[in-house]
């Protein structure tokens, strides 16, 4: 599943640094035109996905994950294909809204090893599948840049599509769905509508701040990406622009690496929600100096720290949500979280955008720091006041008989 997850997310952000370069090659259009359509084409694979994300969850909780996984890389698969004979622009933004339809292989997969992984260690095996998802996404825009300086941008996108399909592979062969019980719990195994699902979440105000909270991070997370080359020119000047805007997004990549497996582990041994509460502050404190930079050095450092704070966010948020879901139902309230992650996909964009043209890229920092503290705030307040202070006035009564 590791294998996969490296390949679908490589993939997928393979394609990501030249959209905007492959609009422009397709006739002779303005500037503002090709940006606008950049920012539809990107935005609309994350429109589909949110909207289907719990559909698909739902699906799979049903009729098993394995045979959705397969269907999935191989939707991904064809819409990537595809993309590479695009020749209007209103054709690739309808592949692009294809693509998101057939997104959620990652969280599918989440899902999946979640419940084939017992409660106490869900962490630590979240956090370690997570890596081959981050490892993907940090070597896919650099290896997707040299491939369309050799091939080309539509030959490129026939290429990546191989590896959906080599995905698509690996699970077919690769993956037993076993129905493990790896529960007692009789709730964990009976079926759920998607009313009771709901209701179990909006039950649970720790479990439904936790998936809200989804949106906040994804915002301040996403707000910073589509200026960040233009940030690093500021600050560090056209030269190699490209090869130092890829450090800057790779630095968090690298810090997300190396600490999510840990991260997952301290969640199982100390509880998640205390973890999760501890990397909101970490990461909101660590993104407002961003604001003050000077030099590319500076920026670099400040995004390896931000990866390793927002680095054990999603492993830890899954693994509370496989603790607080019963399995028959993991699917389907994890594609709600997909779903809540990708509409913070899709406004993150547009508020840093807003925000640097109005104010300045100062501003974007500062708001995204503020945006993440605030989230420590509500997740501290929601925990103490369900869950911590309810668990210390039942050990207290119980002392006290």
């Amino acid at each position: 599943m590791w294998l996969a997850n490296f390949f679908i997310a490589g993939s997928i952000t393979m394609v990501l640094p030249f959209i905007s370069l492959y609009i422009e090659s397709m006739g002779n259009f303005s500037d503002a035109y090709v940006q606008n359509w950049s920012g539809w084409i990107f935005a609309i694979t994350f429109v589909s996905a949110f909207l289907f994300s719990p559909i698909w969850g739902r699906i799979g909780d049903k009729y098993g994950r394995k045979r959705i996984l397969i269907i999935l890389a191989i939707g991904l698969g064809l819409s990537v294909f595809l993309m590479g004979y695009a020749t209007t622009v209103w054709q690739l933004f309808l592949l692009r809204l294809f693509m998101g339809i057939v997104t959620g292989f990652i969280p599918m997969s989440q899902a999946f090893i979640s419940t084939q992984t017992p409660k106490e260690v869900a962490g630590k095996v979240l956090g370690t599948l997570q890596t081959g998802s981050i490892t993907g996404t940090l070597m896919g825009p650099l290896l997707g840049g040299v491939l369309a300086d050799a091939f080309g941008y539509a030959s490129t996108f026939k290429w990546v599509s191989l590896t959906v399909f080599l995905s698509a592979i690996i699970v077919f062969f690769g993956i037993k769905e076993l129905n493990l019980r790896i529960s007692e719990d009789d709730s964990d195994y009976k079926s759920y509508s998607s009313k009771e699902v709901i209701l179990h979440i909006i039950r649970k105000p720790v479990l439904l701040v936790v998936m809200l909270i989804s949106v906040l991070v994804q915002i301040a997370h996403f707000s910073i990406q589509p200026i960040l080359s233009l940030f690093v020119a500021e600050i560090h000047g056209p030269v190699s622009i490209a090869f130092f805007s890829g450090m800057a997004f790779s630095a968090a990549g690298l810090g997300n690496l190396l600490m999510a497996r840990r991260w997952g582990r301290l969640g199982d041994r100390i509880g998640y929600i205390k973890i999760l509460i501890f990397l909101l502050f970490m990461a909101g404190i660590v993104y407002l100096p961003g604001a003050f930079v000077t030099n590319i050095w500076q920026l670099v450092v400040l995004r390896f720290l931000l990866g390793i704070s927002i680095g054990g966010i999603i492993p830890v948020r899954i693994a509370y949500i496989r603790q607080e879901a019963p399995l028959s139902m993991q699917g389907e309230v994890l594609g709600y979280n997909t779903s809540l992650r990708f509409l913070g996909n899709i406004i993150g964009p547009a508020l840093g955008g807003a925000l640097s043209g109005f104010f300045g890229f100062s501003s974007v920092f500062l708001v995204t720091s503020v945006l993440l503290i605030i989230s420590g705030i509500i997740m501290l307040v929601t925990w103490y006041k369900h869950e911590y202070s309810g668990r210390h006035r039942h050990s207290f009564s119980a002392s006290r008989h």
